[in-house]
């Protein structure tokens, strides 16, 4: 019996894939499979060797950049791999499934140590969206927005992955270290990483500090709160290019500890799918009064209690320029794009000056904007955090046509243009749109990446759009 028959591997009806945020991914994969535990994924990867079929691999279908999906593959959905094994409570670490989602896991690690004093929980969490896999949040080498973390690898302690000759490994900082590097950020060309052991913490209360301020007081103001205790804290600035705050003012919020056990009160205020909704829409169309909106709620929220992990999460509305779009009737579908560029802290104001130059020189409007700091990691093979870095994220307006993606991609070059000249770098997640000599200058061991994929997996087994897009940018030979 073929194994794309067999009742474990439910078949997805529609072969046409995309990505949920921007769905300017659009994907005609040749079959779709759901494994539901590490054996599947076995049979598959071997079945597929002795087809000389290539495999793509997703979780929750976010990412941008084309790392889930590869024309004409045969694609692993791995939100089958969904479990959560009991928690180790005296290393602090726990074993859970590739597809696990952030709210789930959460759900699982609260419910498993219901009653006891100590509860722990996951460090840090990608912002924006909670639907997103473990196993993805891996690929990628995420961040979350704690004031003095390092990316995703800081909190793996191990990983199981299958290889192209479908051959589980088990993989860590001593045992197939270099896999192990290699893998974490490799946005999944080395294989398909089916359970992972994270690294957690004891869950705190945290109270939220707000105030609205400015770019020039920002660096003193964050070492005063991190010298205060905060954990966690981001910047959220203007995006009204009208005026002269564009980019410069902005919210901070941050977390600090509390000390005793306040009790975290059900009433505060929260924001809901319809104001979230109400405030990216204002965002499209008055943006002076969406970034007001944004303070004013903010703000309403100064002093309120949360769980170091449950703050963490984010309201998001899947599909909800749909309902832009349906508005607007624009002469062609529109969605945001992301870009993330990374300065070293003393270049920041400098930065964010010219950036706000060039992004009204261009008229792109940006719908969302935010800051954040990350701490270097020396881990991972294919390392974006390669300093202590500040990170700026661009969420621009990009209409899907040919203009106006070519417009969104030119505007982004040269904002990776600008970071590099301030001996920066740019994550290699969200788009496709940077340039080789871009690349190379960003991410100085990046042909050294594609080299040792082709070395782990001469046959290029595990591809994708991004994979592919990569490779043949820098002309590598493909064996396929």
């Amino acid at each position: 019996m073929s194994l794309y028959c067999r009742p474990f591997l439910a078949m997805n009806p529609s072969l046409r894939c995309n990505d949920i945020h921007s769905k300017l991914n659009p994907t005609r994969v040749a079959e779709v499979l759901f494994p539901q535990d590490e054996d599947d994924v076995i049979r598959a990867v071997v079945e597929a060797k002795n087809q000389r079929r290539a495999i793509s691999i997703c979780g929750g279908r976010h990412a941008m950049g084309g790392q889930q999906f590869g024309e004409d593959t045969l694609l692993l959905d791995m939100t089958g791999l969904d479990f959560v094994k009991p928690v180790d409570r005296v290393h602090g670490t726990v074993e859970v499934g590739c597809g696990i989602q952030w709210p789930a896991l959460l759900a699982a690690l609260h419910a498993q140590q219901e009653g006891e004093e100590t509860v722990w929980t996951i460090r840090q969490k990608q912002t924006g969206a909670d639907n997103l896999t473990i196993g993805g949040a891996l690929a990628a080498n995420i961040h979350g927005r704690g004031l003095r973390m390092k990316p995703f690898v800081d909190d793996i302690e191990c990983f199981r992955i299958v290889d192209a000759e479908g051959v589980p490994h088990h993989c860590s900082r001593t045992e197939n270290e270099k896999l192990f590097a290699l893998a974490i950020g490799g946005y999944g060309c080395f294989g398909i990483v089916t359970a992972i052991t994270l690294r957690l913490s004891p869950r705190i209360k945290l109270q939220r500090i707000v105030e609205v301020t400015t770019l020039d007081l920002l660096p003193d103001t964050i070492r005063e709160r991190i010298g205060r205790g905060c954990l966690y804290g981001d910047f959220q600035f203007s995006i009204d290019e009208q005026s002269d705050d564009f980019l410069w003012k902005g919210v901070l919020s941050s977390y600090r500890p509390v000390s005793g056990d306040p009790v975290i009160p059900t009433s505060q205020t929260v924001l809901n799918a319809t104001k979230w909704q109400e405030l990216v829409t204002l965002a499209h169309h008055d943006r002076k009064k969406a970034f007001q909106t944004y303070a004013d709620y903010y703000l309403s929220t100064h002093g309120q209690l949360y769980y170091s992990d449950i703050h963490q999460l984010s309201m998001y509305v899947n599909d909800y320029h749909e309902q832009l779009n349906r508005d607007a009737r624009p002469a062609c579908q529109a969605s945001e794009m992301i870009t993330e560029l990374y300065v070293p802290h003393d270049h920041l104001i400098s930065f964010m000056k010219e950036a706000a130059t060039l992004l009204r020189s261009r008229g792109v409007a940006v719908i969302y904007g935010t800051m954040r700091l990350i701490r270097k990691d020396s881990v991972s093979f294919l390392s974006w955090a390669q300093s202590d870095f500040a990170c700026v994220i661009f969420n621009l307006h990009t209409e899907h046509s040919e203009e106006g993606i070519a417009q969104a991609a030119q505007v982004f070059q040269s904002l990776i243009d600008l970071a590099i000249s301030f001996q920066g770098s740019y994550f290699l997640t969200y788009h496709r749109w940077a340039r080789r000599d871009q690349i190379e200058a960003a991410h100085p061991n990046f042909a050294a990446f594609l080299s040792e994929k082709l070395r782990l997996d001469p046959q290029e087994r595990f591809q994708s759009n991004w994979w592919r897009h990569h490779r043949d940018l820098f002309s590598l030979f493909s064996n396929r």
